[in-house]
């Protein structure tokens, strides 16, 4: 049920905004309240006798319509009637700009005379966002401006509100207006969508019979257009409808649509798609997936030659993406996101000055091996970026760490930050638990309650965990293993030889399976109840997370070779120290350190599928090709090392 409308203030300015001007574009972030505000402004303006319609621009959650859609609503009381659409089929209002404009220029040439509010995308920032912001404007025949804005904060869009010359309101966001997050509005937006489809009726049409517009998939694989959004479109551009393709059959698309009326004359195929959890989303370009290849043989990650720049090594997982920031010389820091959790870590955290401030605000993790200087020397840009209203960030170490980091923290004036002091949860790893402490900026470090790490376990997500073994370099060092869950893939061939739609289902039966609840049961549409594990076995391909275990700074010692090909026992990809040649392994034992015939050897034993080695003494930046020899001949001592073979490092 719909909340009531708060009630506009008497003074306030778009009701006379509109009586003035007629029509008004509003422009605001997402979460600045635009569209609660001009449902407020109509109503206000009906209680006044003043009809007032509303253009929604914003396709991926319209206030108006369905998504996937610009809609012309007219006030009816306690919401906007529906009187006119045009399907774009996209959520993305920036990367289809000019389709977005276009419709606009259409609908606002439909609206009848009278008081018309323009209720733009929350695009505030970059090109797209300024383009975009000029094409509306003079689509909708927009003559003035209300800009959503906090007092301290720059006006959007400043010089195109500007260059534009229509009269400008600015408007604080009201108390209680507030981003609802992506995670709320994805749900929201597939609830619109479930909504639009509730009275959906089925049928089958000939593509070879119509115009296929906008940017569709391939016809070949079929299953490319399953799930798509779909614009129906008369003779003369008109839209007739949007609904969702079912399965595509040789030109025969089965497809579901709220019942219409007029006949089809084209289609319009976006990157709107139902996912493989039923969501309304946006579809990846369409690649087939390929065939798994046969286990590989370990391979060194090499630079495409042999030479002495610092390379910076990506590596690339299914759940995530690695990238040593510094390349294999420079301080170790590594940034790793991960996709399906939309969440970043760092591993190290060396010299940061590569990074952007704004990275500091996303990483919610930091793992540190030990609190050498090359290891933490950037912490300062982290404590200076997480200087505001953000939650503690999390920081996990061996013993000592607390007290390297409050010392660091505590040696600067703090007596203007506030309420916006950066804070630190910081776990040290003492055998099979976790002894924290947080470490809050300007007040004293304080000692939290200690958490159990069974197996060295120090973090566990519902979709990662990272687990650590304690190794020696002269001082206690961590290293780490990032372990994602495993992960189920939709058979969509199966799923359309079954002729079951898509929907919630699967996410469902996805939950069940990776749990380990094989006998719980699914509700297919139409009604029957199977069990998860029967369903798998036919719809499901299960496949295990791909490992990274990442170590540096330890001393070739057999204990610490035990634990550590234990870690790295069969990962995908090991990144690890290799400072010194074995002609070097006198300097490499004085210092705690492994030679690349070490590295390599490790690699080797732990069965690991690639090697990616780093930290290299700064006294082969001259020449590196005898590093990657010695490791190559290590990991693979039946052939030659090749001088040029490239796994996964970029420059």
């Amino acid at each position: 049920m719909t909340p009531p409308l708060a009630p506009l203030a008497a003074d306030h300015p778009l009701p006379a905004l509109l009586r003035r001007h007629r029509r008004v574009l509003l422009l605001g972030a997402p979460g600045s309240g635009k569209t609660t505000l001009a449902k407020a402004a109509a109503a206000r303006l009906a209680e006044e006798g003043c009809p007032c319609r509303c253009l929604s621009a914003d396709p991926g959650l319209p206030g108006v319509g369905p998504p996937g859609a610009l809609g012309l609503g007219a006030w009816n009381g306690d919401h906007w009637r529906l009187e006119a659409l045009v399907a774009l089929c996209t959520l993305d209002a920036s990367r289809f700009r000019l389709p977005l404009a276009e419709a606009a220029r259409r609908l606002a040439g439909e609206a009848p005379p009278g008081l018309l509010l323009v209720d733009a995308p929350g695009l505030i920032r970059g090109g797209g966002a300024a383009e975009l912001l000029m094409a509306l404007a003079t689509a909708a025949d927009a003559r003035a401006l209300l800009a959503i804005a906090p007092a301290d904060a720059p006006l959007p869009l400043t010089d195109e509100c500007r260059g534009l010359g229509l009269p400008l309101e600015r408007l604080a966001p009201a108390s209680a207006a507030r981003h609802s997050g992506k995670r709320q509005r994805r749900l929201q937006r597939s609830a619109a969508w479930n909504a639009w489809l509730a009275d959906a009726i089925e049928s089958t049409l000939s593509l070879d019979d119509l115009a296929v517009l906008g940017t569709p998939p391939p016809r070949e694989p079929p299953e490319a257009w399953r799930g798509r959004q779909i614009g129906l479109l008369d003779a003369h551009g008109n839209t007739l409808t949007l609904g969702e393709s079912i399965a595509l059959e040789g030109d025969r698309l089965r497809l579901r649509t709220p019942p219409f009326e007029g006949r089809m004359h084209a289609l319009v195929v976006r990157d709107a798609h139902r996912d493989g959890e039923g969501r309304l989303a946006t579809a990846a370009p369409y690649r087939p997936i390929p065939a798994a290849p046969a286990p590989p043989e370990l391979s060194v990650a090499l630079p495409s030659t042999a030479r002495s720049d610092n390379h910076r090594p990506v590596i690339r997982l299914e759940a995530a993406t690695a990238t040593l920031i510094n390349g294999v010389f420079g301080d170790p820091l590594l940034h790793l996101r991960l996709h399906r959790q939309r969440r970043q870590l760092l591993f190290d955290l060396g010299d940061a000055g590569r990074l952007p401030a704004r990275l500091a605000h996303r990483v919610g993790d930091v793992f540190i091996s030990h609190a050498h200087f090359d290891h933490i020397g950037g912490f300062p840009w982290l404590l200076r970026s997480r200087i505001g209203d953000y939650p503690p960030c999390r920081l996990f170490g061996p013993p000592g760490l607390a007290g390297h980091v409050a010392a660091q923290v505590d040696g600067v004036l703090w007596d203007r930050v506030g309420d916006k002091a950066p804070r630190f949860e910081v776990a040290e790893l003492h055998g099979a638990r976790l002894e924290r402490w947080i470490v809050i900026a300007g007040r004293n470090t304080r000692r939290l309650p200690d958490a159990p790490a069974p197996d060295g376990v120090l973090l566990a997500e519902p979709g990662f965990r990272v687990r650590a073994v304690t190794l020696d370099h002269g001082t206690p060092v961590l290293a780490f293993a990032l372990e994602p869950a495993a992960h189920a893939r939709v058979r969509r061939e199966q799923l359309a030889a079954r002729g079951v739609s898509p929907g919630p289902w699967l996410g469902e039966l996805k939950r069940r399976v990776l749990a380990g609840e094989p006998e719980a049961p699914i509700a297919l549409p139409g009604g029957q109840v199977r069990p998860a594990g029967e369903l798998a076995t036919e719809l499901l391909v299960v496949s295990p997370g791909q490992r990274l275990v990442y170590a540096t700074d330890l001393a070739d010692t057999p204990d610490n070779r035990k634990r550590l090909v234990t870690l790295a026992r069969e990962a995908h990809t090991l990144v690890c120290e290799a400072p010194f040649l074995e002609r070097e392994a006198d300097q490499a034992r004085d210092t705690g350190h492994l030679t690349a015939r070490a590295c390599g050897e490790i690699a080797a034993a732990a069965g690991v599928a690639q090697l990616v080695p780093f930290h290299f003494s700064r006294r082969h930046a001259g020449d590196t090709a005898a590093l990657y020899a010695e490791l190559d001949a290590a990991c693979q001592p039946s052939r030659r090392a090749p001088e040029a073979d490239s796994a996964g490092a970029e420059d």
